[in-house]
């Protein structure tokens, strides 16, 4: 590591604490994370080019707070969640439809509206799986460059809009700008150094767990199920403080906020309109099967809603902790979604005629 890695990444981190502490003191719902994003964004936007160039901010530091993530969801299983799995079989067949029907829409608005070539408008409105997207994407032909942004616009706009969508439905800040800790007391809990000791190992260990028998979305779902399983079991009673995922908040958006490294301003203007249309139609389809399981299984309207949102698995499952949803369950859902999405892209670009032959 140079001093110029070290000094960059200090300083985006730096950033991405003060536009947090700035969010929260504003009273945004989950300041940590949008704060953060927002305060990099801005940031990477301004600084001149050769400022930043060659930095990649450290994924191995963002993969080990995405296990602290997973060791969070973990504590909140219950067997009264586990109850919940029951309404599995329904859910397979709604995010099946989900995923057709926003794919489809999406299409047609990247195609339609937007102008772009068949295998870019396929890709780019892909309702899931960002990396399997852009390499399948960028095999087919398609513009990689605006195929990335979309994917990555679409992660963004997911979890900064339906935070605060559901303050401005509830007529208040929810999740941690409102107090509401994600975390709850539990009798016989370590003490603090026991119970960061235990995040370190269930961390280290669930994610070489999940690298070794290649858990999908491994580096979360790891840590998730170890603790999920000690939780369960009463082997381990861990409360972990506020602090913590307030910490791992501000991780994962100051890496979302370096996603706008090397965007154009003119670029992104064009993009932010057709992504505000796209992933308004995907949780508008979202909505209409998350009320429909809502009414069928009598789970939260909001809970399901945060399940079909299209965001990624680790921003989601970050959203459901802040906003006292299920995050066990919610977790599931979204790797289901990107499961299926994948081996829908999978089927239909072999099968579908991406071409980009002239006046096509």
């Amino acid at each position: 590591m140079t001093p110029r890695f070290l000094l960059l990444t200090a300083t985006m981190l730096l950033a991405g604490t003060i536009g947090g502490c700035l969010a929260a003191a504003l009273h945004l719902p989950m300041p940590w994370m949008l704060g953060s994003l927002a305060a990099i964004a801005a940031l990477v936007g301004t600084a001149p080019d050769r400022v930043l160039s060659g930095y990649v901010f450290p994924p191995r530091m963002r993969e080990t707070f995405v296990g602290v993530i997973g060791v969070m969801i973990g504590t909140q299983v219950s067997p009264a969640m586990i109850l919940q799995l029951g309404m599995l079989p329904l859910s397979l067949i709604a995010l099946t439809l989900f995923v057709l029907i926003a794919h489809a829409g999406n299409y047609l608005i990247f195609r339609r509206l937007a102008g772009m070539d068949r295998p870019t408008a396929f890709f780019s409105g892909s309702p899931g799986g960002l990396m399997e997207s852009i390499t399948m994407g960028e095999a087919s032909g398609a513009d990689i460059r605006v195929l990335t942004i979309q994917q990555f616009l679409r992660i963004i706009l997911v979890v900064t809009l339906l935070p605060l969508g559901f303050s401005i439905w509830n007529g208040a800040p929810v999740g941690s700008a409102a107090g509401v800790s994600p975390v709850g007391s539990i009798p016989g809990e370590l003490p603090l150094w026991g119970a960061l000791l235990a995040l370190a190992a269930l961390v280290v260990l669930g994610q070489a767990i999940g690298r070794r028998i290649r858990l999908p979305a491994g580096q979360l779902t790891g840590p998730l199920v170890l603790t999920g399983l000690a939780t369960l079991t009463g082997l381990l009673p861990l409360h972990l403080p506020g602090w913590v995922i307030a910490v791992a908040q501000v991780v994962v958006g100051v890496g979302l906020g370096m996603r706008f490294v090397g965007v154009t301003g003119r670029m992104l203007r064009r993009s932010i309109g057709l992504s505000l249309l796209s992933v308004t139609w995907m949780l508008a389809v979202g909505a209409s099967f998350a009320f429909a399981l809502h009414i069928a299984t009598g789970i939260p309207f909001e809970h399901m809603l945060i399940s079909f949102a299209p965001g990624g698995v680790t921003e989601m499952s970050l959203v459901a902790l802040s906003l006292s949803a299920n995050p066990a369950l919610v977790s599931i859902h979204h790797l289901i979604r990107i499961l299926l999405t994948v081996v829908e892209l999978t089927f239909l670009s072999g099968r579908l005629d991406l071409g980009t032959r002239p006046g096509r």
